[in-house]
């Protein structure tokens, strides 16, 4: 009997601590998944901050601005991110600063066409939420292509030009134009979507009831 094909698009910002936790709550559920289906994982990019200077902000005051939440409920919601990232095996360290993500989006969209945008999405994903590094200065980004099996040269040709500038925007458009507001979001064979940051089981729930409908 031939395996459903599931092809899922992971669509999501680096910047973004609930798409680590999806990210490492979807490749726990895909493990247990091993051998029911046939899965390829695609990234795809979002911009929670596309007009974040290249310098970036302090997290604190600038998720009062722009979500009107007083320092208090900051920690509150960092707290809860700490204990469901804990709960997926992702440890999340101190995050005071947020960056501006388009250039590592650029790295993503090649190590893409490459075969490695899983690694580097997860090497980026550590590097800002684990260790508070800026996962868009260049050097950063050099190392984790080189870390996952990249061509680090090639890596930093591309962030020295203006490479992929075209087709990163161009996929940020279509998830707006689909009305993608939020992330992390997976998109399942471009036709079932499953929103939020779900848990492990949540997520091999969704996927089996996705592939029964597909017969």
């Amino acid at each position: 009997m031939e395996r459903p094909q599931l092809d899922l698009a992971f669509v999501s910002d680096v910047a973004c601590p609930w798409c680590a936790i999806g990210l490492a709550s979807l490749d726990q559920a895909l493990a247990r998944l091993a051998g029911e289906f046939d899965v390829t994982l695609h990234i795809e990019p979002f911009e929670l901050n596309p007009d974040m200077p290249a310098e970036g902000a302090e997290v604190v005051p600038y998720l009062a601005r722009k979500y009107g939440r007083t320092p208090e409920q900051i920690a509150q919601g960092q707290a809860r991110i700490r204990e469901r990232g804990a709960g997926v095996g992702f440890t999340f360290g101190p995050r005071n600063h947020v960056w501006n993500t388009f250039d590592a989006h650029r790295i993503l969209h090649w190590a893409g066409l490459e075969g490695k945008a899983p690694e580097l999405k997860r090497a980026l994903l550590r590097a800002y939420h684990a260790e508070g590094r800026n996962p868009g200065a260049a050097d950063v980004l050099v190392e984790l292509a080189g870390s996952v099996g990249l061509d680090a040269a090639r890596a930093k040709a591309i962030l020295e030009g203006d490479e992929f500038k075209t087709e990163v925007k161009d996929r940020e458009r279509l998830w707006l134009q689909r009305g993608v507001g939020g992330v992390p979001l997976v998109v399942v064979n471009d036709t079932h979507a499953i929103e939020g940051a779900e848990t492990p089981e949540g997520y091999e729930r969704a996927l089996r009831q996705i592939a029964a409908q597909l017969g």
